[in-house]
C-alpha cells in the first residue's frame, strides 16, 4: 500500500539496517536531519531545502514501495523487525492462554498456540512464532515446527471442534522442520494428517499468513475457508533459494526464481490461492506494528463475522469446492 510519507516511522527504523533497495530513502532521510540540524545550529532559513528533500523523501518512497519485485517483497517477509504472530496476539486479541503439548511427544515451541477472543468471540488460535535473536530463534527453532507441532495444533482444533468456536491460524515459516528427529517423529504424516482433519473441521477456520508462508509447513494449519495473506508476505510450495538451487544450480537466480514462483500477495489473489490482501504501511509491517495490527484485526473480523453467519454444513462443502478449484492448467493437442 502506497500511503503518506510518515517521518516518524522512518526515524524509530533508522536504528536498523536497510535492505539494499530501500538505501536511496534512507540517503535522502540523512540529507534532512543533516539540514534541520544545521538550521537549528547556526539559526539559518533552509525551510526551501527542507521541504524540497521532503518532497524528494515522498516521491522516492511511492516510487520504490510501489513497484516492489517478487524478490523485494520476499525480503521484506523476513525481515528481521517484522511483526511476529505473538505481537499481533498481543494487539488484536484479548485473554491470550497458550495452551502447551501434543499429548504424544512434546510441547513445540515453533507453534505457540492456546484460547482468545477476537472482540468478543472466543477462538482458537494457532500460530508460528520466529525469534529476533540467537537465543530466540534457537528456542522457537527458527519458526520450523516438528511434528508434535502440527499435533498440537490439531488437538487444539479438535477442542474448538468441542466446543463450537472459531479456529484463527497465523502462519509465517520458512517450512516445516526437515531434521532427522522431525522425520523419526513423521513430520510428512503430521501434516497430512492436519490437511484431512481441517477440511472436514466443523467449525469456521481464518487463515492470514502474515510472513513467510513455505510449503506443507504453511500448509499444515492453512486449510482454511478464508485464506487472507498481508501485503508484503509470501506464500509458496518453495522458497526462492531452493527453486533456484534446482533449476540453475545456483542459489543466486533466486530474484528470477521468485518472479517465476508468483508467490506474491498480489499474483495468489489473481490465481485464487488467498481470498484477500490486507494492506500494510508504506515500507512494510515492520515500520508501524499498531497500524499493521489493525489492518489485519479488522479483515480478520469481517471474514469470521461472515463465516459465523453461515450454516456449518454449507461451509463444509465450500471450503471443499475451494480447494478443488485451486490449481490452472494449459492443455494443448498433440
Amino acid at each position: 500500500m502506497v500511503g503518506r510519507f510518515n517521518e516518524s516511522r522512518f526515524k524509530m527504523h533508522m536504528e536498523i539496517q536497510p535492505l539494499d533497495f530501500e538505501k536511496p530513502i534512507f540517503e535522502l532521510q540523512r540529507r534532512l536531519e543533516d539540514l534541520r540540524e544545521d538550521s537549528g545550529k547556526h539559526d539559518v532559513d533552509l525551510a526551501s531545502e527542507i521541504e524540497a528533500i521532503e518532497t524528494k523523501i515522498r516521491d522516492t518512497s511511492r516510487d520504490i514501495y510501489g513497484n516492489l519485485t517478487a524478490w523485494q517483497r520476499v525480503q521484506i517477509a523476513r525481515h528481521v523487525q517484522r511483526p511476529f504472530a505473538l505481537d499481533y496476539v498481543e494487539r488484536c486479541f484479548t485473554g491470550w492462554t497458550e495452551l502447551h503439548g501434543d499429548r504424544h511427544f512434546a510441547d513445540d515451541k515453533a507453534m505457540p498456540s492456546g484460547l482468545a477472543k477476537l472482540g468478543t468471540t472466543r477462538c482458537v488460535v494457532i500460530t508460528h512464532q520466529k525469534g529476533r535473536n540467537t537465543k530466540e530463534n534457537v528456542m522457537r527453532n527458527f519458526g520450523c515446527a516438528h511434528p508434535e507441532g502440527y499435533r498440537k495444533a490439531l488437538r487444539l482444533m479438535r477442542l474448538a471442534e468441542k466446543f463450537g468456536i472459531p479456529v484463527i491460524s497465523l502462519i509465517d515459516t520458512p517450512g516445516a522442520y526437515p531434521g532427522i528427529g522431525s522425520e523419526e517423529r513423521h513430520i510428512s504424516e503430521a501434516i497430512a494428517v492436519n490437511l484431512r482433519e481441517m477440511m472436514n473441521l466443523r467449525v469456521p477456520v481464518v487463515a492470514a499468513v502474515i510472513g513467510e508462508g513455505g510449503s506443507g509447513g504453511a500448509l499444515g494449519i492453512g486449510v482454511a475457508d478464508r485464506v487472507l495473506i498481508m501485503e508484503n508476505a509470501y506464500y509458496s510450495v518453495i522458497s526462492p533459494e531452493a527453486c533456484s538451487a534446482i533449476l540453475w544450480r545456483d542459489r543466486r537466480h533466486a530474484p528470477e526464481a521468485a518472479e517465476a514462483l508468483k508467490l506474491t500477495a498480489q499474483d495468489l489473489l489473481k490465481l485464487g490461492v488467498v481470498d484477500e490482501v490486507i494492506p500494510e504501511p508504506e515500507g512494510g509491517a515492520h515500520r508501524d506494528y499498531d497500524l499493521a495490527a489493525a489492518s489485519l484485526n479488522e479483515a480478520l473480523r469481517q471474514n469470521l463475522q461472515k463465516l459465523l453467519d453461515q450454516p456449518i454444513d454449507q461451509l463444509l462443502k465450500k471450503r471443499y469446492k475451494k480447494f478443488r478449484a485451486l490449481g490452472n492448467f494449459a492443455e494443448t493437442k498433440v
